[in-house]
């Protein structure tokens, strides 16, 4: 089954979306595609025929996103606590993923012709070389698209990523590219897999369960919650189409809370810029107490250097990454 879906909506399909486009309508979505086992007992068939009806429908959902206007969705494909399953249903999701990965590769063409970037946030040294390899190279063949954005969530957990995201941090300061006084929580999102990606605006789960079990703790603080009780093999343009509604009808108070926590960090950041000079200036001042116009001038270049600092921070962060992707493809073509 393809990961790009043709075709066009019903007619009271595009209605309904026209009706729902003439709102605000999040530009970012992410999925916790639930249900498929359910799905597969209420249905008499095997595991792991359930969960490749959750990816023909993953791809059927993205066309349905398409045709609305929303041009980044993420989807939560296999948490680090899915490890702990049997070994077969494992096995089973890994050879599920190899060959769906090698079907991307297939359709290069669809995915340049659509614009499709493939992005994949998770521990992938956690999985098979060889899926590794195929999962670097889909990441690498459509990084320069950037008309739509499909981040795959492999091997992950938010507490995880939150994790690394300090130990790259505490990576920075070992080798001297940032100081301590540099790491803020505006840092911390800069070192997320998700960086690249602006916080969903919806978040979407399926089965019925309330919980966001380990899924985008960090990016989705300020973010419209939908639980909906449908299996995600179910799940239709209509469960779409209301979740959309019920982002609709909180997208006010969304943004309005977006707006004061973002203010709060630039707040934040001014009061931690100030105290770092005032220390500065007392440790270099020889006990004269320094008059206004020195402490802005010095606050105006210890911020620049600060950010200049961050700049070069993570841009090595960045080579870092890339160069993980790099290396997994030179391996797979020398194999």
């Amino acid at each position: 089954m393809s990961w790009i879906r043709e075709g066009e909506l019903n007619l009271l399909e595009k209605i309904s979306a026209n009706v729902l486009k003439a709102g605000p309508m999040p530009k970012h979505v992410a999925f916790i595609m639930d249900g498929n086992r359910r799905f597969a007992r209420k249905k008499n068939m095997e595991r792991q025929e359930g969960h490749m009806q959750g990816f023909n429908k993953l791809a059927e959902t993205l066309r349905w996103c398409k045709h609305l206007n929303i041009p980044e969705v993420t989807v939560y494909a296999f948490s680090i606590e899915n490890f702990k399953r049997t070994k077969d249903e494992v096995d089973g999701l890994m050879e599920l993923a190899k060959q769906k990965f090698e079907r991307l590769l297939e359709e290069r063409d669809n995915l340049e012709k659509h614009g499709v970037c493939i992005r994949v946030l998770g521990d992938l040294d956690m999985l098979p070389l060889d899926l590794q390899q195929l999962i670097a190279k889909a990441v690498i063949t459509t990084k320069a698209h950037n008309k739509c954005f499909l981040n795959v969530c492999f091997a992950y957990t938010s507490r995880y990523e939150i994790t690394n995201a300090v130990r790259e941090m505490a990576w920075g300061v070992e080798q001297g590219l940032i100081k301590a006084s540099d790491v803020s929580e505006a840092l911390l999102s800069e070192c997320l897999y998700s960086n690249n990606s602006p916080n969903p605006d919806l978040l979407i789960r399926t089965s019925g369960e309330v919980r966001l079990s380990d899924f985008l703790l960090w990016q989705t603080s300020h973010s419209c919650l939908v639980f909906q009780s449908v299996l995600w093999p179910e799940y239709s343009f209509w469960n779409l189409c209301e979740a959309i509604l019920q982002y609709q009808l909180n997208h006010k108070s969304i943004q309005k809370a977006r707006d004061l926590h973002r203010d709060h960090q630039a707040l934040l950041q001014l009061e931690a810029d100030r105290a770092c000079v005032a220390e500065h200036l007392q440790h270099h001042g020889n006990g004269k107490p320094a008059d206004a116009q020195r402490r802005q001038e010095a606050l105006l270049h210890h911020t620049a250097c600060r950010e200049e600092r961050v700049h070069d921070f993570l841009e090595a962060l960045k080579h870092k990454r890339d160069s993980f992707f790099n290396d997994l493809c030179t391996e797979g073509v020398l194999a």
